[in-house]
């Protein structure tokens, strides 16, 4: 994208704009780095909304042991992200309100780069457990906002920018699940050191958002734009809001069996430990160039649903072959269930497309992924209730397949060509 095209694109939509384009020129002109600072503070955050999660995970049964955690306060800190993620979320329109949606990011990253400096220091699994749920409530900030960051600043480049830090969050994801081991080995050894290192990404993040917030204030038309963030449609009279919620769960679900199951899928199936790790890091990596041509093609079509079909397919062909052969496919799986989890760009760009302002897209994602986060809650618990007492696969694969018809069912709902002010009767 050139430097021009970032300029145009940096000037704020005003609520009365159609999807995708702004209705209005702003009363003054945004300053000429705005665009390029905005690219790089988007980039920047998505990186950092997972590594908490991941590198956590790559090093959990050294954290466990050495801050002497229980089986229950373990399976507690493993249940927690999607739980901050909902309560946490549910508040970012509020505070956008207050103080603007660039200002919440930023605090949003500060409380990453806090949560994940404080954490390796923690002396017992209370402080732990505290300092990790104040990064996750900085990533739920920054979850809903971002979307509400493209529309305002981007909005005839939702897909483009959606595609942009979906593929960073992607790459984010993945970077952690792979370097920290050896990270940490290369910096001597110690679990607190190799989490520690990702809070030198947060703090970079923050540094970006800190003068584009100082651009929103000195501007008027951008202080104007957030001032009625609050008159958006009443999101849970829409049917197209209740379906990208259940739709966002549902594909969460996925996401997170798939990360805390599909290794020890594998490992029972006679594929060694080093394997099956590699494999999910394939299975994680697929999303990385996924996520930025999915949205690009979604913000091209008037109608997703179609996208959100195939990827369904694409899944219940992962969970077929891991049942008739989940050791000889190993790799056609893996690579099958990484396509399957690119629902989640898709559906953060059907939030983008499926309010006509920032006040309807602030309120959409909050909605969506907050009732989404909670819908996912129980899943990866039941997945390895029904694995400990079945004494097998068969079960939860066939509950992970029987879940993908009604994600397809819904994403073709929320994919409709129509807008929740549309479906709650609210005026441009």
């Amino acid at each position: 994208m050139r430097d021009e095209d970032l300029r145009t694109l940096s000037r704020p939509a005003t609520p009365s704009g159609s999807p995708g384009r702004p209705a209005t020129a702003p009363a003054t002109a945004d300053p000429k780095w705005l665009g390029p600072v905005l690219v790089a503070g988007i980039v920047l955050a998505a990186l950092n909304l997972r590594p908490a999660i991941t590198s956590l995970g790559a090093l959990f049964e050294e954290a466990r042991t050495g801050l002497h955690m229980s089986g229950t306060v373990a399976g507690l800190i493993t249940s927690v992200p999607a739980f901050c993620f909902a309560v946490f979320g549910v508040t970012a329109p509020r505070l956008s309100r207050r103080f603007g949606p660039a200002a919440v990011v930023c605090a949003g990253m500060a409380a990453v780069a806090a949560g994940l400096l404080i954490r390796p220091f923690a002396d017992s699994a209370a402080a732990f457990l505290a300092a990790s749920a104040l990064s996750l409530a900085g990533i739920a900030l920054t979850n809903v906002l971002l979307p509400v960051i493209v529309k305002r600043w981007f909005p005839d480049r939702v897909g483009t920018m959606t595609g942009l830090y979906s593929m960073a969050l992607a790459a984010g994801t993945s970077l952690a699940a792979a370097a920290t081991v050896p990270l940490t080995s290369a910096l001597g050894g110690d679990w607190r050191t190799g989490l520690l290192v990702w809070a030198v990404l947060a703090v970079a993040a923050v540094l970006p958002w800190l003068p584009v917030v100082a651009a929103s204030r000195r501007e008027k038309a951008a202080a104007t734009a957030s001032v009625r963030e609050d008159a958006g449609p009443s999101v849970v009279r829409s049917r197209t809001a209740w379906a990208l919620a259940c739709y966002f769960g549902l594909q969460a679900t996925g996401a997170y069996v798939t990360m805390g199951w599909l290794p020890q899928i594998f490992r029972d199936a006679g594929v060694s430990a080093s394997t099956a790790g590699v494999l999910l890091a394939v299975t994680m990596v697929m999303g990385v160039p996924l996520a930025f041509v999915i949205p690009g093609l979604a913000g091209r079509m008037r109608h997703q649903g179609p996208i959100a079909a195939v990827l369904g397919l694409f899944g219940l062909a992962g969970y077929l072959g891991l049942h008739l052969a989940p050791a000889a496919g190993a790799w056609a799986w893996a690579l099958l269930l990484g396509v399957s989890n690119c629902a989640f760009p898709l559906v953060i760009t059907m939030i983008g497309l499926r309010a006509k302002s920032p006040a309807g897209v602030v309120k959409l994602s909050a909605f969506a992924q907050s009732t989404g986060y909670l819908i996912s809650i129980p899943g990866p618990l039941v997945i390895g209730t029904l694995y400990q007492h079945s004494g097998g696969w068969d079960l939860p694969l066939a509950l992970m397949a029987g879940l993908l018809v009604p994600q397809i069912a819904l994403g073709i709902l929320a994919g409709r060509d129509r807008t929740i002010e549309d479906e709650c009767g609210v005026r441009d």
